[in-house]
């Protein structure tokens, strides 16, 4: 892997970091009034449920996929190629709902920026790493099924 994809991972996981610690340092960790905490509840189980499939042991933040890592295409990944992405922005975008502010919403957008473009660098490290990753992109939506 060139020196520069590994960088480009480092800024990616580090931006995307430093956006969650904001969140979290400015507000409420659990949304607790109106139906935020049902956004953030769905959230969390959307990523649980990812996690659970990849198994913990092939859980990785960096985007570089494991070598021992098989491609997820069950439970939540037979829709979305991204569930756990999707998790972080419908989690976090719940969190600026129940508490919102300038500042974090400038926050959420930024975090929400980030990992679309770390997800666009994953992509291109798993379309290199996997032979059949093309075919399960063509048939899966990226992180919203029948949106996007």
């Amino acid at each position: 892997m060139k020196p520069e994809s590994k960088n480009l991972s480092r800024v990616l996981v580090g931006a995307q970091l430093a956006g969650l610690a904001y969140l979290a340092l400015t507000g409420p960790l659990v949304a607790t009034r109106g139906p935020w905490w049902i956004l953030e509840g769905a959230a969390v189980g959307l990523g649980v449920w990812a996690v659970a499939v990849v198994k913990p042991r092939h859980l990785r933040i960096m985007p570089e996929p494991g070598s021992s890592a098989p491609l997820a295409h069950s439970g939540p990944y037979r829709l979305v190629r991204h569930p756990m992405y999707t998790a972080v922005i419908l989690g976090s975008l719940a969190l600026v709902l129940h508490h919102p502010g300038p500042a974090r919403w400038a926050a959420w957008a930024l975090l929400s920026v980030v990992l679309m473009l770390k997800l666009r660098h994953e992509e291109r490290l798993l379309r290199r790493h996997f032979p059949a990753y093309a075919e399960y992109s063509a048939r899966t939506w990226r992180l919203i099924p029948w949106v996007y």
